[in-house]
């Protein structure tokens, strides 16, 4: 059996004391997939953001807030594990500047300065040993596959797990996996829980493909 590192959730990257950028990612599916694993006989890890959700007394826990730590929850746990899942959805941009204090209103319109976050799957990837395997999730708005595909190689991963915005922080889920040639791996639909078992059981079947 395997250990697992799953990301789950989202990340909030502050403005101010008491403002964010954040997403509407609930930890669902990053749930449904330890608990899947788990039930599969995996050992597993999640590292997560912000979330109402529960996740397995089974699994071990890390909570996170910012992009930023889930990278260094990441990076430390890595060593220790055979493989990723990236169910979270981490904020892609965060301020160049943090207000020390509240923003006040002006009645002038608010500009705001980004800049991209750390790369959370493409520095798993880049950074995993011999034998370890990374699969990521792309939830994609519009010209889905190839977007998820060119999501995948700019990533590393061996798999991507496909879906829409309609997932987010539904019960059920509809979902596409492919490979890096571009092949449709498995379709799954319905609860949260049943396409997380289907997707751990896509993954030990593409492992068993390379042995």
């Amino acid at each position: 059996m395997a250990r697992i590192l799953i990301t789950s959730g989202p990340t909030r990257e502050f403005l101010d004391p008491v403002r964010y950028l954040t997403n509407a990612s609930s930890g669902r599916m990053g749930q449904a997939v330890a608990a899947a694993a788990i039930d599969a006989g995996h050992s597993v890890v999640v590292v997560s953001g912000p979330v109402a959700v529960e996740y397995p007394a089974a699994a071990e826990v890390i909570h996170v807030v910012s992009t930023a730590e889930m990278l260094d929850a990441c990076r430390t746990a890595l060593p220790s594990c055979d493989g990723v899942i990236g169910v979270a959805a981490p904020c892609d941009f965060t301020p160049v500047t943090v207000q020390q204090q509240k923003i006040r209103k002006t009645r002038a319109p608010l500009q705001l300065e980004l800049r991209e976050t750390p790369d959370i799957l493409a520095t798993l990837a880049a950074e995993r040993r011999a034998g370890q395997w990374v699969v990521g999730f792309a939830l994609e708005t519009d010209d889905q596959r190839r977007s998820a595909l060119s999501k995948l190689r700019q990533k590393q991963c061996d798999l991507i797990v496909l879906n829409g915005p309609t997932a987010i922080g539904a019960d059920e889920s509809a979902v596409e996996i492919l490979d890096p040639a571009g092949q449709l791996v498995a379709t799954l639909s319905g609860p949260k829980i049943e396409v997380a078992r289907g997707i751990l059981r896509a993954i030990e079947h593409w492992l068993l493909t390379i042995v």
